[in-house]
């Protein structure tokens, strides 16, 4: 085995070729709506009504027949089983907030900005599943007083989950491959620096090259180039 030890950062990218909207479009909207009255807790306290209308309409999407995992998650599940059969280990660190990882069989996830179908509680933190519509009617019922539920998203301004969990794993990889990610939003952009330092080999999978400090690249739609190159790591 050449490599024992992989961990796999992905973005909007993977998802992309399954229906769904890469984060944000060339204009700096996000699905029409500004980042900021949407992805922020400002934004929230601004007006909950449209965060949750905003949120509703994604997670609903979720529920389309029609949307799949396409072969990129497939062939990431399929390599993550077969690389910890052989003894290896493996986690799929993933910016997305979509389910097709976890749909496609990823096991090893760290959904590192939260999931659309889950809610928390911004007092306590507690999350639960959440399929439905979200509205400020919907409440907690871990605190006292109940709170209004919010998405479980992190949103700018707050920290993304299990960083230190990712820190380590990174810190320990002897390869580290980012897909379908743009590599400009921290702390997720600087994985590659930390991998690379811990002596890991670093490949980027994209549609086109956004950096130059990985070791290799390979370019093109996820569900071609993500089976391409597992396949030879077999």
């Amino acid at each position: 085995m050449r490599f024992n030890n992989i961990v796999v950062l992905t973005g909007a990218g993977v998802s992309a070729e399954s229906g769904i909207k890469t984060f944000r479009d060339s204009n700096g909207l996000w699905e029409n709506h500004q980042i900021e009255d949407v992805a922020t807790p400002e934004g929230y306290q601004r007006n909950p009504a449209l965060v949750h209308q905003f949120y509703n309409q994604r997670r609903a999407q979720l529920l389309d027949p029609k949307l799949k995992p396409n072969a990129a998650h497939l062939a990431l599940a399929r390599f993550e089983q077969e690389h910890i059969a052989r003894g290896g280990r493996f986690l799929l660190i993933t910016q997305n907030v979509d389910n097709l990882h976890q749909r496609a069989g990823s096991d090893s996830v760290i959904a590192m900005h939260g999931q659309l179908q889950k809610v928390k509680c911004p007092v306590t933190g507690k999350n639960q599943s959440w399929l439905k519509d979200l509205t400020g009617a919907d409440l907690c019922h871990c605190c006292k007083i109940p709170q209004p539920l919010r998405p479980d998203i992190v949103w700018f301004g707050e920290m993304p989950y299990q960083m230190e969990l990712c820190a380590e794993a990174l810190m320990q990889a002897d390869l580290f491959i980012s897909i379908g990610t743009s590599g400009q939003v921290y702390p997720a952009a600087g994985f590659v620096q930390i991998a690379a330092q811990a002596g890991a080999h670093t490949v980027e999978l994209n549609m086109e090259a956004t950096r130059g400090d990985f070791a290799e690249g390979y370019y093109g739609p996820a569900a071609k180039v993500v089976p391409t190159y597992l396949k030879r790591l077999d």
